[in-house]
């Protein structure tokens, strides 16, 4: 049975003294027993987070890390340095590392690759621009990415993997996809899934929905059949809004 899953990603926001009052507030609250919830500070934040969260039902995540174990990559963090201060699961791929940070296909692969090879989970994002939705070449890109980005990994290794869609256009714009146009994604990404590896594998990866959600509208999409959850930006900063969103299944 796939997880349910709402996981806060805060990008490049929150100091150490901010994280610290967000996290106080989140310890004050009643976490559903049936929802996994993460949250991903940034690096700076990261071992303070775990500290301060060790008894609490609440996971760490990575925002992104390196595809190489060690080495002369100044500014880069290695998935053995996220494991020693508490981030077992990372996120890869998101639109702004793929945008911003010229991250293709093959740099994906290898930083899945090395992810997996380190027991972590990983969060791997896809997503079209509002351009390849408007030329109708959404689902050929979904599948372009799934299969250059993850269709090389093991079938055991879809243990330790949750998909995120997040349609670009829909990301710190206020736009959102439709609960209808999220599902039917949702639905094209198990579907390529099950015919690259099996029905079983497909129907229990958690596939989440990363696009503008916000409370009064989380609870519309995560009632769609395929979708399991949230990838939050915006909306976790606040543990007000991260909480109601987290209790919108």
């Amino acid at each position: 049975m796939r997880k349910k899953i709402v996981a806060g990603n805060w990008k490049m926001n929150n100091d150490l003294d901010e994280t610290e009052l967000f996290l106080a507030e989140l310890k004050k609250q009643v976490f559903p027993e049936k929802v996994v919830i993460m949250i991903a500070p940034p690096f700076t934040s990261l071992n303070h987070a775990f500290k301060s969260l060790r008894d609490h039902n609440v996971e760490l995540a990575a925002q992104n890390m390196h595809q190489n174990n060690e080495g002369a990559f100044t500014g880069e963090i290695s998935a053995k340095m996220l494991k020693s201060v508490g981030a077992k699961t990372v996120i890869l791929g998101h639109s702004e590392r793929r945008a911003l940070f010229n991250e293709d296909s093959p740099i994906l692969a290898a930083k899945v690759n090395t992810a997996l090879e380190n027991e972590m989970t990983v969060i791997f994002c896809i997503g079209e621009e509002l351009e390849d939705r408007k030329k109708g070449s959404h689902f050929d890109l979904i599948k372009k990415q799934l299969s250059e980005g993850l269709f090389h990994v093991s079938d055991g290794a879809w243990e330790n993997i949750i998909i995120a869609y997040e349609p670009v256009w829909a990301i710190g714009t206020g736009e959102t996809a439709s609960p209808e146009q999220a599902q039917e994604m949702h639905k094209f990404i198990r579907k390529i899934i099950a015919e690259n590896y099996s029905k079983a594998i497909a129907d229990n990866v958690s596939i989440l929905y990363g696009g503008s959600v916000k409370p009064d509208n989380a609870a519309e999409i995560f009632g769609q059949n395929d979708v399991d959850g949230g990838l939050i930006g915006g909306a976790s900063l606040k543990v007000d809004s991260f909480m109601k969103i987290v209790n919108s299944f």
